[in-house]
């Protein structure tokens, strides 16, 4: 893997790069679509490869417990087995260990839990987390590291925060394979001092990338961008950042201008499966009785494939049916809203026009308008507010 950042916005800590792989180049910042378990629901790879993305992730807990990654690996790894013509980055299943598991005992060798699928008992330590992700073979992997709910107490924080330096260690010395990069995962819950001190830990143990973990947990908007403002300065300059499961388009913006690189959730598709859609003026929720005879596509200022072709009221009938199709529709819509969303935004650093773009979004939310028309009302003279501080 190689980074290398193009463009740094003067005003902010936005910044717009390259990310290099063996499956392909990807131009940040980015965001990924998440397939637990290979795909995201209901999309194929050429479908994602069509939207924009080239950058997937995919979950090692889930696809250790099935079909395991023994199996992967014997038919060729996460590419072949998937299809996937792009590059891959896999979670350790850190998160989902916490998260999910219905029994769970961490000590400092490792974990111990039950399945959440069938209640089988299973052991993970720093060492086979990167054996599984070897196995499974994406182009980035991630260290294992103790996730905790919040609000939890100092202590526990403190001690998690300890437990993943150390598991990082081991999860550097454990590696085998070179062609995968690995990075650090920074922990430390709503306690600035102490996300400091492991992000500090990690750069020491020099890491090919470092992301920001342990956020999206139920804490505001304002904590979490709390929590970047004093973590993100603590992370190298020339190594690519991610904050891990963080996806509505007010948080990729704000991280964006934080100087962070790679994102990654299930908003767009779980949202969709959901009939919540995105759009540059807002949200549509296409279940409400507002869309049955509505011959306008979710929104005009739209050129994804499904704006093009369809109305809101044809997909307010699927989703009100139960049709499959409009699970579908719904996703591929979203996607490719968070992707060109993503796009503009690298385009606007590029052009150094990011604060503009930032202040067109939020306008565009206020007065439910579309971005592109609050930004050309903004170039041609008519009122702007000062743009939002970091």
């Amino acid at each position: 893997m190689d980074f290398s950042v193009v463009q740094t916005d003067r005003q902010t800590s936005a910044r717009a790069g390259t990310l290099a792989t063996a499956h392909g180049q990807i131009e940040t910042p980015t965001f990924m679509p998440v397939g637990t378990l290979g795909p995201v629901k209901g999309i194929d790879p050429q479908d994602l490869e069509q939207l924009g993305f080239r950058l997937l992730l995919n979950n090692a807990y889930h696809l250790y417990l099935r079909p395991g990654h023994k199996v992967v690996e014997e038919m060729g790894g996460l590419h072949r087995f998937t299809g996937c013509p792009g590059a891959i980055l896999t979670d350790s299943g850190g998160f989902q260990i916490f998260s999910l598991a219905k029994l769970c005992k961490i000590t400092d060798e490792g974990v111990s839990f039950q399945s959440h699928l069938d209640g089988s008992t299973h052991f993970i330590t720093p060492e086979t987390a990167i054996e599984i992700q070897e196995a499974l073979g994406a182009d980035i992997i991630m260290a294992f590291d103790q996730c905790v709910a919040l609000p939890a107490e100092p202590d526990v924080v403190r001690e998690a925060v300890r437990r993943t330096s150390l598991w990082a260690a081991r999860c550097q010395a454990s590696r085998r394979r070179t062609d995968q990069a690995l990075f650090g995962i920074v922990q430390g819950g709503l306690d600035k001092d102490l996300r400091t001190a492991s992000a500090r830990d990690l750069v020491r143990l020099g890491f090919d990338g470092y992301a920001v973990g342990g956020l999206s947990v139920g804490e505001s908007k304002e904590e979490m961008y709390r929590m970047l403002d004093g973590t993100v300065p603590e992370l190298p300059s020339t190594k690519p950042r991610y904050l891990m499961g963080v996806g509505m388009p007010e948080n990729l913006l704000e991280g964006v201008a934080r100087g962070i690189d790679l994102f990654d959730c299930v908003v767009p598709s779980r949202h969709g499966r959901t009939g919540w859609l995105f759009t540059s003026f807002g949200r549509v929720l296409i279940k409400q009785a507002q869309y049955v005879r509505d011959e306008q596509p979710i929104d005009p200022a739209c050129a994804c494939p499904v704006c093009a072709r369809y109305s809101r009221a044809y997909l307010h009938h699927l989703y009100n049916v139960k049709e499959m199709l409009a699970s579908r529709l719904n996703t591929i819509h979203n996607l490719w809203h968070f992707s060109d969303f993503m796009r503009r935004m690298r385009t606007a650093i590029l052009q150094g026009a990011f604060l503009q773009f930032r202040e067109a979004f939020y306008r565009a939310q206020e007065q439910e308008l579309p971005e592109v028309a609050v930004l050309a009302n903004a170039e041609t003279g008519g009122s702007r507010r000062s743009a939002r501080e970091n």
